[in-house]
């Protein structure tokens, strides 16, 4: 889904520091990763979210023109299932809620608060550290499906590195084109006793013009800071839960991505999530 900013050489140059300076995922594109899981394990797993997001971001675009404010966060539950087919492949499906009422009232075409829902379907084949990954996604709002789907390729080394390619084939109800936009993750996590700390970068490119109604060219940049602490006192049977906060600033181009209020902004995030 999508949504002034003048200074456009400053917002690059702010995008360029902040990849320079970076000494450590998440974050931008929708939740649409799959996990391989060991032969000796289930061949089932899967992750309950439970968020509460001060925005919702989509490849840049603040949908809610939230801008600076953190006062009406939204409840973003999600829930992810895979099936380890061989010791590689993976199938994984799963769904992603938005829910509240920023729209200005207690209803929407889909009923009540639920703003959208969000449906992927994904594969995943793993060789060694590196990892390729293919999701169509259907996200349903406005009374219409914006169709979409990510190749996403990832390494498992210092910093991580991944590149996801994400083409928008029907736009629904999002005021944009078709198009494709190419993202670039890094991150690094410190574990610091029963604590996990993550630092996830983004560096956005858009590869067509009026994908959010603007130009191509480089779009936004993300880093962020997240902790997640295990909740030991939940007994295993019931799933392994954790905590999870986040903080993450954006730096947005006003020619790519027009519609954003501001074109840089801090979003935050709490919630638990459960494996199992």
């Amino acid at each position: 889904m999508n949504i002034p900013m003048k200074k456009p050489l400053l917002k690059s140059a702010l995008i360029a520091s902040l990849l320079g300076t970076l000494s450590s995922h998440a974050g931008d594109p929708p939740p649409t990763g799959t996990t391989i899981v060991p032969a000796s394990e289930s061949r089932l797993s899967g992750t309950l979210s439970l968020d509460f997001n001060s925005h919702f971001i989509s490849y840049g675009a603040d949908v809610w023109a939230d801008g600076d404010r953190f006062s009406e966060p939204a409840f973003n539950p999600s829930l992810e299932l895979t099936w380890a087919l061989t010791d590689s492949l993976s199938f994984s499906l799963g769904t992603w809620w938005d829910v509240n009422s920023k729209a200005g009232s207690n209803s929407s075409p889909i009923g009540g608060r639920i703003q959208e829902i969000d449906v992927w379907y994904g594969l995943s084949y793993a060789v060694g550290d590196f990892t390729v990954g293919l999701v169509y996604n259907q996200w349903f709002y406005g009374s219409e499906t914006e169709d979409t789907v990510d190749l996403s390729l990832s390494y498992d080394t210092f910093l991580s590195p991944s590149l996801t390619i994400h083409h928008r084939f029907d736009p629904g109800a999002s005021g944009g084109d078709n198009g494709t936009v190419l993202v670039l993750g890094l991150g690094y996590d410190i574990e610091a006793g029963p604590v996990t700390i993550s630092f996830p970068f983004n560096l956005a490119y858009f590869a067509s013009d009026d994908f959010h109604g603007g130009d191509s060219g480089l779009g936004y940049g993300s880093i962020g800071v997240s902790a997640s602490v295990p909740l030991s006192f939940i007994d295993e049977s019931f799933g392994e839960w954790s905590l999870n906060a986040g903080l993450t600033y954006y730096v947005t181009d006003q020619d790519v991505i027009p519609g954003n209020i501001e074109g840089d902004f801090f979003t935050a995030n709490i919630g638990v999530s459960c494996s199992f």
